[in-house]
């Protein structure tokens, strides 16, 4: 039976770098499951890969375009 493990993380707003609290899943092999931004003013930005967070002000548009500037154009998976 696999254990999924827990840590507490900090990490920087994709836009602006603000940083925040999050509990970060990663399940027994070390990959990212998902996590929950634990401070206030935060919210998860949705990637299958790695822990992302934003501040609730930043707009859809400004959050989509820092995660291209940072980490390219999203690349389709073929199932």
């Amino acid at each position: 039976m696999s254990e999924n493990k827990t840590k507490g993380e900090m990490h920087g707003c994709i836009v602006c770098g603000k940083l925040y609290q999050l509990y970060v899943l990663y399940d027994s092999n070390g990959k990212y499951v998902g996590s929950k931004v634990m401070s206030a003013g935060g919210k998860s930005v949705n990637d299958k890969t790695r822990p992302l967070v934003a501040c609730e002000r930043h707009t859809d548009l400004e959050i989509e375009r820092a995660v291209k500037r940072v980490f390219g154009e999203h690349k389709i998976e073929d199932d």
